[in-house]
């Protein structure tokens, strides 16, 4: 039986309040020991033994892998233990996830991803290469971890193994990404990775390291001489300041109300009887920095990173504690010129860790809206300020609104939409495409044409012509066409419009990002409601009872 998830899921956390965590800095290297408190879990009726983890100890991990490429510029090397003897992780807590909602289980899945991402994301764009040393078992979610760092580094004491027993286990998929990364990112051979899947007890050290499963092994008594070795390597080619300015995320402000959420930059209105999420997003009121001296002065309360960090936590929060709101819809407010100021720090051409990071984080930021199982819709209205980086948000939408005009006894200006450079490429899709290039895939005519007027300000109609926004509607029309869209969109199944909508936003190139966020998540979903694992006789729910679960024998 599911439980009640705890009301309020809180993702704000800092270093002083890890439970399960143990961040240390010794010069360029960090060393993340996974220490998991049993008892200090998400809810209380399980407990956290052997190095499982649930959403509780996910939420610190995302929040350490942001505050290492922030407030650590100098570090290169992220060392990611276990804090046991003998065991790295073992994995979702599975008492945890026989009990918990559907949409709970799919949620932390998708969390999780998205958090490895980011640990994978560092490693390739911020200098910040992540390290598994793998010290003892590794199963599951546990190798999955180690899946994400550029290397992993395994103990060969006999005993060690790493493992995906989900499929002879659980009879579900590992939930984070293994199967892909077994694949596509460690190019292990298809046949072994099938053996490997199917075998529970996992594969020990040289067997592990012949199939490209690990990168390297080493006995125990060289085991931390192999670390070292490997640190000082990644240390050395990276470029990360050793005398950078750290920007520190202090507590991120944030008022609840009932339908209301409010940040310094970002605001949230609920409509229930729409299902519908206003998510408002204002431009700098104050001169941004516009040097990078200037924003690592600024650090985290400068606008630019406060306003990601701001949205980024309204998403989290919508996903997981309002989970019957399903559009949300995308507005900007504020001076266009403001915005237009702000992006130019964010330049791949300033060449600097601190602009490198707060692009980065944007980045990461969209992609978080892009895989949200949400309708997004945006909505451009005089007052508005979708220019530049905020262009992205109506370039994500599934629909996109633009009033034609001013309002009726209004003196506000028509709005206006705004493409730049930014717009070209300076946050990539999960597919590795711009968004422009998403909408326009494999119609290089239009792409060509919507490059072109990078810079100009275009009215409704323009940026209709320039198949910029999808409908472009004067003020008579405006109220009954945007209120009859949601009252279709709350009429459809949420089921068929996620498909739907995750289908339609992917297109072109599948990368392991798409094919963890597409094929694993909509199988996962599936399965996560079929008896063979959370029925009564399922594996899930006989786990660790010493009955064997009973399966429905039809392949479907």
């Amino acid at each position: 039986m599911a439980h009640d998830e705890p009301t309020g899921i809180d993702f704000r956390v800092d270093p002083s309040s890890y439970n399960h965590w143990r961040l240390s800095v010794a010069g360029p290297v960090a060393t993340l020991t996974m220490d998991v408190d049993p008892d200090a879990g998400s809810r209380d009726d399980y407990q956290l033994k052997t190095n499982s983890y649930d959403l509780a100890v996910d939420i610190e991990l995302y929040d350490v892998v942001q505050r290492l490429r922030f407030e650590h510029p100098a570090v290169s090397v992220v060392v990611v233990t276990g804090g046991l003897d003998k065991i790295f992780c073992a994995g979702a807590n599975i008492q945890m996830l026989a009990t918990s909602s559907h949409q709970h289980k799919v949620n932390f899945c998708k969390f999780t991803n998205e958090t490895r991402n980011s640990i994978e994301n560092a490693s390739e764009f911020s200098g910040q290469t992540w390290i598994a040393a793998v010290n003892g078992t590794a199963a599951g979610g546990g190798y999955e971890l180690a899946l994400a760092c550029e290397e992993i580094l395994l103990v060969d004491d006999r005993s060690s193994a790493v493992s995906l027993p989900e499929v002879s286990l659980l009879a579900v998929l590992p939930g984070t990404g293994g199967l892909t990364r077994v694949v596509d990112k460690r190019h292990v051979r298809r046949d072994l990775a099938d053996v490997f899947a199917t075998r529970s007890e996992g594969v020990r050290a040289k067997q592990a390291l012949g199939w490209g499963l690990v990168d390297h092994v080493a006995p125990t008594s060289e085991f931390e001489s192999l670390i070292a070795d490997r640190a000082s390597h990644h240390a050395a080619v990276s470029d990360r300041p050793v005398d950078g300015q750290p920007i520190v995320f202090g507590p991120l402000d944030r008022t609840i109300g009932d339908n209301k959420i409010t940040y310094e930059h970002v605001s949230v209105g609920i409509d229930r009887s729409l299902a519908t999420a206003t998510i408002t997003l204002s431009a700098p009121s104050t001169a941004p920095p516009t040097s990078v001296e200037a924003l690592e002065a600024e650090g985290a309360n400068s606008w630019i990173i406060a306003t990601a960090r701001q949205f980024d936590d309204a998403m989290l929060h919508l996903r997981f504690n309002e989970v019957d709101i399903g559009t949300w819809i995308i507005e900007t407010t504020g001076d266009p010129e403001a915005v237009l100021r702000a992006e130019e720090i964010l330049s791949p051409e300033a060449q600097t860790w601190a602009s490198r990071e707060a692009r980065l984080y944007w980045q990461r930021t969209f992609k978080r809206l892009d895989l949200s199982a949400r309708t997004i819709v945006a909505i451009v209205e005089p007052g508005s300020c979708f220019v530049g980086i905020f262009a992205e948000l109506f370039l994500a939408a599934d629909r996109s609104y633009m009033l034609e005009g001013q309002w009726e006894h209004s003196n506000v200006a028509d709005a206006k939409v705004q493409l730049t450079t930014a717009n070209a490429g300076w946050f990539e899709m999960s597919n590795g495409l711009s968004r422009l290039e998403t909408r326009f895939w494999q119609r290089p005519d239009a792409l060509a044409k919507a490059n072109s007027l990078a810079g100009q300000p275009l009215t409704a109609v323009e940026a209709f012509d320039a198949e910029l926004v999808t409908f472009a509607l004067d003020d008579i029309d405006w109220e009954d066409e945007v209120r009859v869209m949601l009252e279709e969109r709350a009429s459809f199944s949420p089921d068929a419009l996620t498909g739907m909508e995750a289908n339609y936003r992917f297109v072109g190139p599948e990368t392991v990002e798409t094919k963890i966020f597409g094929r694993l998540t909509a199988w996962q979903n599936w399965i996560f409601q079929r008896p063979n694992a959370v029925g009564p006789d399922g594996a899930l729910s006989r786990f660790g009872s010493g009955a064997r679960p009973e399966y429905d024998k039809a392949r479907v």
